[in-house]
């Protein structure tokens, strides 16, 4: 029996749709970091890029377990002395993008490399509930009911 090895021609490559809306950030995260991997499939090859496209709407209205809301700090440095700067999860969230905070927990669950940035790049990010991807008919992927502590009120 040899291993199996996916060549380019075995990709078959899938649109996902997820709504965001009341669920918990880190285990969205660590669904989409699946889906982009390929890993949910079994021709999953660890060096090529297997993963499906993943669109995410309703990015500002995902949840945070605790206190992590104001306590969690995104930090970033200007390049000049002293230059490091920092904002909350709130701060983000109720700011111009806040379809960031659900990209930056996919790319931190994501390996390092340059595959990672490659399928970082199939991941698309909408802070509304309207998307540009209508063409593409993408399967609706609802991650709620999988687990009950998948979703959070406010």
């Amino acid at each position: 029996m040899k291993t199996f090895t996916a060549t380019p021609a075995d990709i078959d490559k899938k649109w996902i749709l997820i709504d965001a809306e009341g669920v918990v950030l880190g285990r969205l995260a660590s669904i989409v970091a699946n889906r982009l991997r390929g890993k949910h499939k079994p021709s999953f090859t660890p060096h090529m890029d297997m993963g499906d496209n993943v669109i995410i709407i309703n990015a500002d209205k995902v949840q945070m377990t605790g206190k992590k809301r104001d306590d969690k700090t995104y930090y970033w440095h200007t390049g000049h002395p002293g230059g490091i700067k920092s904002r909350t999860a709130r701060q983000i969230l109720e700011g111009a993008h806040p379809e960031r905070v659900v990209e930056k927990a996919v790319q931190r669950m994501l390996p390092g490399g340059k595959l990672s940035r490659k399928q970082m790049a199939n991941l698309r990010v909408y802070a509304g509930a309207e998307h540009p991807h209508e063409a593409q008919q993408p399967e609706v992927l609802d991650i709620k009911p999988l687990n009950p502590k998948n979703t959070r009120s406010a």
